[in-house]
Order: C-alpha cells, then sequence, then structure tokens
C-alpha cells in the first residue's frame, strides 16, 4: 500500500470501462484475447493512465473473476507494481439488493443480485473514505458508496469513444479535493473545464 497519504486512491473497474471483451469479435481484430474474449482497450486508454497515475494511486476492481481480471491488468498496465491492489469477484460481495435510490440509473426490478464493489474492505486496508474514488460503468456495483462513484458512460467498442479523456479533465479538478464524498459527481461531464469538451 502507499505510503503517500497525500494522493487520492482511484479505483478502476475493467470490463465496459477501460475495456470491451466479447466472445464474439467486433468488426476488427482484438487488442487482444484472454480465454476465449476478444478484448478491445478502450481509445486513448494509455493517455488516461499515465494522466491519472501522476496524480492519484491506482487500483483495479473487478466484478470478473479473478484470473480474467489479472489476465486484462497484465495487458493494459504497463507497471503493475504501480497499482496498490488488482482486486477480482473474489473480493467483491454477492448480494441482492432493492434498487429504489436515485443514484441507480438502472433500477427497474424491485429485486436484483449483484456483485457489490463495497469499500469498507478498501478502508480496512488503511485508505480512508475521503480519499477513495471508484470509476464503474455500473451503478449498481456501487451502491453503498456512491459518494465515491464516478459513472462513465459503458465503452462497447467504438472507436470514437472520447470519454477517457473526459474522464481525466474531470479527475484533475478532484486532485487536491480532500473529502471527495463532498463533491457532487453524478453529473461530473457537466463539471468538465469548457478548454477540455
Amino acid at each position: 500500500m502507499s505510503s503517500r497519504r497525500d494522493r487520492t486512491l482511484l479505483i478502476l473497474d475493467l470490463d465496459e470501462t477501460l475495456v470491451h471483451a466479447s466472445s464474439t469479435p467486433l468488426d476488427r481484430a482484438a487488442d487482444f484475447r484472454v480465454a476465449h474474449y476478444h478484448v478491445y482497450r478502450r481509445p486513448h486508454l494509455d493517455d488516461f493512465l499515465t494522466a491519472v497515475s501522476a496524480t492519484y494511486d491506482l487500483a483495479v476492481w473487478s466484478s470478473a473473476s479473478d484470473d480474467y481480471v489479472k489476465a486484462v491488468v497484465a495487458n493494459i498496465f504497463p507497471n503493475l507494481d504501480a497499482l496498490q491492489f488488482v482486486w477480482g469477484r473474489s473480493r467483491a460481495t454477492y448480494r441482492h439488493i432493492a434498487c429504489t435510490d436515485d443514484y441507480v440509473a438502472n433500477a427497474y426490478d424491485p429485486e436484483h443480485f449483484f456483485y457489490i464493489k463495497d469499500l469498507s474492505k478498501v478502508r480496512r486496508r488503511g485508505w480512508p473514505l475521503e480519499r477513495v474514488l471508484i470509476v464503474d460503468d455500473t451503478p449498481e456495483k456501487c451502491i453503498r458508496n456512491y459518494g465515491n462513484a464516478i459513472y462513465p458512460a459503458p465503452y462497447e467498442g467504438s472507436l470514437q469513444d472520447e470519454e477517457l479523456p473526459h474522464l481525466a479533465s474531470y479527475l484533475e479538478t478532484l486532485r487536491d479535493v480532500h473529502n471527495v464524498r463532498k463533491v457532487e459527481k453524478r453529473r461530473w461531464r457537466t463539471l468538465i473545464p469548457k478548454s477540455e469538451k
């Protein structure tokens, strides 16, 4: 774990956040394969990781299988030692949640089961939640810690996707915030400096 307590921990999801994986290929060759999955890197991924690693401590937490997560991370992160942790499904909590919260965009059915990323596990490792951000395209997975969450649009393989440069610009505005939980993040795209759009 980092000794740089002045930096916020940025936890990144993988599927539909940093990459798109499919058992059937898109209309172009995959960037790499993991088992039977064709994996496509989100446009601007390298620039995004370079930008955020300059000001944040990074970690990965996906609800995919642990082996899959390790394989994808090995393909997209040039320096694995720079990551505070790499967690897969074994660290998530499979729970029933009643989705009545305004923060959950896809809550049509009142009963759901999801792998939840409970940040109390991160807090127990010494990270104060005021200094933790989690980026995940699925709000249900962050329902217990929505004050820490930033929800990018899901990535489904488009080469024209521009979400990561916008996200990097927004994260730059949070770099010196000492309690990220107090910052309203649901409409983060509207808070990007106009020169960055």
